[in-house]
């Protein structure tokens, strides 16, 4: 089987990681895809468990799944292929090739967030009470996922003497392969043969802090879209940092594209977050100096039409059902009555019979 020795010397650990999980039908099955289908899954199950917490319906969550998960994963492929194209040209049928790793995060989030649109639209769904209620399980999807990267020996880091760090035929490979790229293009000198950082696990560890503290703020949000802009600027401050570690990032020229991209979001969000609470804090204001604006105004009335067309609904279905009812009911005694026909009848012969 498909295997690597990894190694913590500082820490004395040492062990086989398997690439392949099994095979079926001769064809290996690798730890990367069980671990991001697992990433997938379990996020699904717990939104669709607290789904009802905000005022959405299971169904929404399934519905967001079948079309985010193949968009996100299309997009963070061709995110990385695009810049990665000198792997590919020779060959592009693997391109298609997903077993050996090779998703970019920010193309997958890309993905999920356009489908998390037109799922919101099509459902009459606020777009940012959606974005609001699904971000912090992103941040959870990519702290299992990450774990997909330590099987494939992946997205480590330059070298280190702390303690955590690691080394593996695999990554000494790599590095000796690369050593000349990396001093060209990142400008760091890394020795194959020293540990490196385990970058996977510090974003791991970071995903899964930004998820509890996602989580945690839902409840506590001031304004609509306050916890889909949070995410983007504590995901991008962690990847900012950890990219700068690691010694395979995606580049364009001598530019760490997710670096780049990361202090770039920070920025637009920051700036959006600032706009968004200045704005909710107004309509607050305004709302007490002279009541209600028009705008709440048409919202409050739409909501209350809604209201009255679900009331509306649940009567007109609970009418139906008592109808149901009634006709059951009448046909059972139809059914009933000619039984005491028959027996009315057989009275008036005994009588008559008695009678004789």
């Amino acid at each position: 089987m498909d295997s690597t020795l990894v190694s913590f010397p500082e820490l004395g650990w040492s062990f086989d990681v398997p690439r392949v999980a099994f095979n079926i039908f001769g064809k290996p099955i690798y730890w990367y895809g069980i671990i991001i289908a697992a990433a997938f899954l379990i996020c699904v199950l717990w939104a669709m468990k607290d789904s009802t917490k905000y005022d959405l319906v299971p169904d929404t969550i399934i519905d967001l799944m079948l079309f985010a998960a193949p968009a996100a994963i299309i997009c963070a492929r061709l995110y990385y292929v695009i810049f990665s194209w000198s792997e590919y040209v020779d060959n592009p049928i693997d391109i298609l090739n997903l077993r050996k790793g090779g998703l970019a995060v920010y193309g997958g989030i890309i993905g999920a967030i356009i489908t998390a649109y037109f799922v919101a639209r099509y459902k009459g769904i606020p777009t940012m009470k959606l974005f609001d209620f699904a971000i912090p399980y992103v941040a959870l999807g990519q702290a299992i996922g990450r774990w997909g990267n330590f099987f494939n020996q992946e997205a480590f880091g330059t070298n280190t003497s702390l303690p955590w760090g690691m080394t593996s035929p695999t990554i000494n490979a790599y590095l000796t392969n690369k050593a000349d790229s990396i001093q060209k293009t990142v400008g760091i000198t890394v020795n194959p043969d020293l540990p490196v950082h385990p970058t996977f696990l510090y974003e791991s560890i970071w995903n899964l802090a930004i998820f509890a503290f996602l989580m945690w703020m839902r409840k506590r949000k001031k304004f609509s879209g306050e916890i889909f802009c949070l995410y983007f600027i504590t995901y991008s401050i962690g990847r900012a940092f950890i990219e700068g570690l690691r010694t395979d990032s995606l580049m364009l020229g001598n530019l760490r594209v997710s670096q780049f991209l990361s202090i770039l979001l920070i920025i637009v969000f920051g700036i959006l977050v600032v706009v968004l609470r200045n704005r909710a804090k107004n309509a607050v204001y305004e709302e007490a100096e002279t009541g209600p604006s028009a705008y709440a105004n048409v919202l409050k009335y739409m909501e209350e039409e809604q209201a009255i067309e679900n009331n509306e609904q649940n009567t007109e279905k609970l009418q139906e059902a008592e109808n149901t009812q009634d006709v059951q009911e009448e046909s059972d005694e139809s059914e009933i009555k000619p039984d005491s026909s028959e027996n009315s009848h057989e009275e008036d012969n005994n009588k008559m019979t008695d009678s004789q």
